[in-house]
């Protein structure tokens, strides 16, 4: 047993919201009080530990993240820098510690803190002309790659464009270097794939990064090579972050073949939904719109699918159980998913299916009419604080007016959707705290734009956005009779803060990390 006090513990539990002890057994909570009364449960060994004051809440998850990509993309070259000119100063100090024809793999570039234009494969060659290189944007939307990268993936001025994506060329018919969508997967195809034993090094590796930032628990969206790695660490007990696994949608076949069901696992690692994606994003301009971009007239995104033809996967996925998540950023993208998602409600009732927790990931901006939906459909909007500070500017340029229902926690909350908060890293840190803070303030780092912060009127208080990284997440991942919450049979996964979060400035979130974490019964930090 163990038996944690003078602490001041928020449960997140309506029926017990502050307490100054926890009594664990193994790796649940048996009680949350007092500690005399704890006391008089102990039995057998137990093992004490004065928290001096300080502040515990139950682990945080991030709802959204790439598990695999994240890990191996702790040893690529950053490339969210302020500008263009610093990202080619990293490449070339990549390039030049690498050996020749050696690739150059980096991630985070954002050509609209640049200026807007995008960069070109004349640009990297001048910095890495012996190597090829290539360079995921910040949005995973679009890519930056060298004239030698190119050749490898046989990209030519001439090669077509892929279905829902697009190589990008200049005036003249030459290809730039840049990728839209699914012409990324040309060159990923040309890069030597990482192996299932580098993938496992990779996550536990990363393991403790991000139990060092608060979290305890992750929904993965990353595909089969992550899935495969997880079993095995799971298989060796080696996996110490609890695991709601997404599948992608083109295995909603075999899934229904299986009647492979949603929570099929364990406690550390199981099924939650299948994924798919309706449109792009707001950085390259792919995000799927009802009206054209500003200054874009001939510019509405890239609609991967529409209603009708989410809808037949949906019901698949439906017969056996399995609920869906669908990737939308776009008003016509987020209203084509409601569509759907109306028209799959009706179908659940009508052949006595369970009404599953499907969920849109990003709900980055909603026509005003689809505002209610979500929450009159019960879809959970698993939503990123931080892409709002990151987009604000890229936002109110492409978007206009219509931003103001962009990142719009607060009228998704008031309507009564749950809200699921995460990173979608490795598109943005995975540190919840820095999370927490966007949600609060609607602020960069720098206090941009403004006191009142980049359309306020969204703004959240700490313990709405505090439940929306814990039991929303919980309740997204069909898991909330065991996390979220410090109470009695929940999961002993904890953090332990030596400031209140609650009463401290939300500057002071940037700094904030756990002195302690505890996942599973066990002390990891």
């Amino acid at each position: 047993m163990k038996l944690l006090y003078n602490a001041d513990v928020r449960t997140l539990d309506s029926s017990n919201p502050k307490a100054d002890a926890i009594l664990i057994a193994r790796n649940r909570i048996l009680a949350v009080g007092a500690k005399e009364k704890l006391e008089a449960l102990i039995c057998g060994d137990v093992e004490k530990r004065n928290l001096q004051g300080a502040t515990v809440l139950p682990g945080l998850t991030d709802a959204h993240l790439h598990l695999h990509q994240y890990a191996l993309g702790l040893s690529k070259v950053d490339c969210e820098t302020k500008t263009k000119e610093e990202c080619l100063r990293r490449v070339a100090e990549r390039a030049n510690s690498s050996a020749p024809g050696a690739w150059v793999l980096g991630h985070g570039w954002n050509q609209n803190e640049w200026g807007g234009g995008f960069p070109t494969q004349e640009e990297l060659d001048a910095v890495a002309p012996n190597h090829p290189v290539y360079l995921t944007a910040k949005s995973l939307h679009a890519a930056w790659a060298n004239t030698s990268a190119l050749k490898l993936a046989n990209i030519a001025d001439d090669t077509p464009d892929p279905k829902d994506g697009a190589i990008q060329r200049d005036a003249d018919g030459k290809a730039t270097g840049i990728l839209l969508e699914s012409a990324m997967r040309l060159l990923d195809a040309a890069i030597p794939e990482a192996t299932q034993a580098e993938i496992e090094s990779a996550i536990l590796k990363a393991q403790p990064t991000l139990w060092k930032m608060g979290l305890t628990g992750v929904h993965d969206f990353d595909r089969r090579q992550s899935f495969m790695a997880l079993q095995s660490l799971r298989a060796q007990n080696k996996l110490k972050l609890r695991v709601c696994k997404n599948i992608p949608v083109e295995s909603v076949e075999q899934a229904n073949q299986l009647g492979l069901r949603t929570g099929f696992g364990d406690d550390m690692l199981w099924i939650g939904s299948v994924k798919a994606f309706m449109d792009g994003a707001l950085g390259p301009r792919t995000a799927a719109m009802i009206q054209p971009y500003e200054g874009e007239a001939n510019n509405r995104g890239i609609l991967n699918m529409d209603g009708e033809e989410l809808f037949e996967r949906a019901r698949k996925a439906a017969d056996v159980g399995l609920s869906m998540t669908v990737h939308a950023i776009g008003d016509k993208a987020n209203h084509e998913v409601l569509d759907a998602y109306e028209r799959l409600r009706a179908y659940e009732t009508q052949n006595g299916l369970p009404h599953l927790r499907h969920r849109i990931e990003h709900v980055q901006i909603l026509h005003p009419d689809d505002a209610p939906r979500l929450a009159q459909l019960n879809v959970v909007a698993s939503m990123q604080p931080i892409h709002a500070t990151s987009d604000m500017f890229a936002a109110d340029r492409y978007w206009g007016e219509r931003a103001r229902l962009a990142y719009a926690w607060r009228t998704q909350l008031d309507h009564g959707a749950i809200l699921a908060f995460g990173s979608d890293a490795p598109v943005e840190s995975p540190n919840p705290f820095w999370g927490l803070r966007a949600a609060l303030t609607r602020q960069r780092a720098d206090g941009s734009p403004s006191a009142e912060g980049w359309r306020g009127e969204q703004k959240l208080t700490f313990a709405e956005a505090l439940f929306a990284y814990t039991f929303g997440a919980a309740y997204a991942a069909n898991a909330e009779n065991r996390l979220g919450k410090l109470a009695p049979n929940y999961c002993a996964d904890l953090i332990v803060l030596d400031e209140n979060p609650f009463e401290i400035d939300a500057q002071d979130l940037l700094t904030l990390a756990p002195s302690a974490v505890m996942v599973d019964g066990e002390w990891v930090i």
